[in-house]
């Protein structure tokens, strides 16, 4: 299997293999691999998953995109990073199916797939636990003698998820850009307690896109690519435009419907919708990867929160930036400009249109479309919003109903489905990603099932969450109370080329 870039409309594109691809991160001229096919999941290859645990199928399935990986290799891999120190068996007796993700059922056929076990208590370590092995991988196929320079923007979780991924791994440094103001406390605080030899995080003045394109400058200046190398280094990165960090994902979603066809809450064959939360579309992507290869996803549900770049697109054609940005209860959704969104233009528009496409966003901020192309897209998504009292409402109202306690993003998700259910009467079961641990958020939470705000800092606050719900504090935000500050720097935009060379 060989990869090309999203923006290579070339009639003999540059083709490089999947340690390349996720070696490099981002292609030269600005786009994002793709693989050159989808790989489709046989009759056999469904029943061979259904016996897998959880690691066996990730290896299983990544092996399909990765075919220059040692499938040996990769089930190793697979097996220490979806580990049971690194994610513990689930403590709701109601929940059921594989580790690290099990699945949590809610009413009228709606299951959660809860995707925040791990070491940083979001769904970006069931991505970023096996990223750093596959990278380290590449390095030695490559043949690759230079430290990696990981730059990673994030907007909440992702920084975390990769700082922990990547500490202390050798070969490799990693420092990550995130917006002051655009994350939780609880996120802050995760990133600015970080351990490691390796790692260095920085605040940038403005939100998470001014962060993100800080980072694609960084890639795409060949100047400073040169001066990396003079001094050992080549930059690389660990958001969702890297291939190594999207594929992945593709297996909770394959993982999430075999789960559901084991448990006899389906049959193998029947029909399912999927809603994901998602800003970077990334998340997403890999859903609709999933249902390309063959998983029975009837409908995409893209949840978005005030900030609803995504919704506007499908239901209008019209992608535009050039909007007002808010900061809200669910930050890793405060995005505009949604990266990954470029990977489904080109499977369904073609190289050409998505470099087109790409420049107009570039330059004027915006691009529209064209109505095939749309026809397409909406064939598979639909697209919802939740403002601010809609998410905290839901999240009240899952509690109270249902005893279940979520964090904003995934409300965020809840209350796109049953929109999506209000407006076309669809009955289908869905599957849900639950994206993070409600104690990541424990301030809007705690308000949207009515408990008066706790006196004292952050801590009281998820102490007080816990004693009320009964659900503990996930280990891995609760050490951050102990642990010193290491990183407190705060940079404006303009100052980010000259952060990575300080390591």
């Amino acid at each position: 299997m060989l990869y090309y870039s999203t923006r290579d409309a070339s009639s003999s594109p540059r083709m490089v293999t999947a340690a390349e691809a996720i070696k490099e991160g981002l292609a030269p001229d600005g786009g994002l691999y793709l693989p050159e096919t989808i790989p489709a999941l046989t009759e056999a290859d469904f029943d061979a998953l259904l016996s897998m645990d959880y690691p066996e199928r990730a290896a299983f399935l990544l092996s399909k995109y990765l075919t220059d990986y040692d499938p040996a290799l990769l089930l190793e891999d697979c097996r220490a990073a979806y580990a049971p120190e690194k994610f513990p068996e689930p403590d709701d007796p109601a929940d059921f199916g594989q580790r690290p993700a099990p699945l949590h059922p809610l009413a009228d056929g709606i299951t959660a797939l809860e995707l925040w076990h791990g070491p940083t208590s979001a769904f970006k370590d069931m991505a970023l636990q096996i990223m750093p092995r596959l990278l380290s991988r590449a390095l030695v196929m490559t043949g690759e003698r230079r430290t990696a320079q990981i730059l990673v923007a994030t907007s909440g979780d992702t920084g975390k998820a990769a700082l922990e991924g990547y500490r202390d791994v050798e070969g490799v440094a990693i420092t990550v850009f995130y917006p002051t103001g655009g994350v939780s406390p609880m996120q802050a605080r995760q990133m600015q307690t970080t351990r490691g030899s390796n790692v260095n995080v920085v605040a940038v003045r403005g939100n998470f896109d001014d962060a993100q394109n800080g980072v694609k400058r960084i890639f795409a200046d060949r100047e400073l690519a040169e001066e990396a190398d003079l001094c050992g280094f080549f930059f690389s990165s660990a958001n969702s435009i890297n291939w190594g960090r999207l594929a992945p994902q593709i297996a909770y979603y394959v993982s999430a419907y075999l789960d559901l066809v084991n448990a006899g809450r389906i049959r193998m064959g029947d029909e399912v919708n999927a809603a994901v939360p998602t800003g970077n579309f990334g998340n997403i992507f890999a859903a609709y990867l999933a249902r390309e290869m063959g998983v029975p996803v009837k409908r995409l549900i893209c949840a978005s929160n005030r900030n609803d770049v995504l919704t506007d697109f499908i239901q209008t054609g019209v992608y535009n930036r050039e909007r007002e940005f808010y900061k809200t209860v669910s930050p890793s959704m405060d995005i505009l400009i949604s990266s990954n969104l470029e990977r489904l233009l080109r499977v369904l528009g073609g190289s050409a249109l998505t470099r087109d496409l790409m420049a107009s966003l570039a330059k004027t901020g915006k691009y529209e479309a064209p109505e095939e192309l749309m026809e397409k897209i909406r064939s598979a998504f639909s697209g919802y919003s939740l403002d601010e009292a809609g998410t905290l409402s839901v999240i009240g109202e899952t509690w109270k109903d249902e005893g279940y306690l979520i964090d904003p993003h995934t409300a965020v998700g809840l209350g796109a489905v049953r929109k999506y259910r209000e407006e076309t009467g669809d009955p289908l079961p869905v599957i849900l990603a639950s994206t993070a641990s409600p104690f990541k958020f424990a301030a809007p939470v705690s308000a949207a099932i009515g408990l008066e705000e706790a006196e004292g800092g952050l801590y009281d606050g998820l102490r007080r969450l816990s004693s009320a719900t009964g659900r503990p504090i996930p280990a891995p935000l609760a050490e951050t109370e102990t642990l010193p500050l290491r990183f407190e720097r705060v940079i404006d935009p303009a100052g980010m080329a000259g952060v990575p060379f300080e390591h």
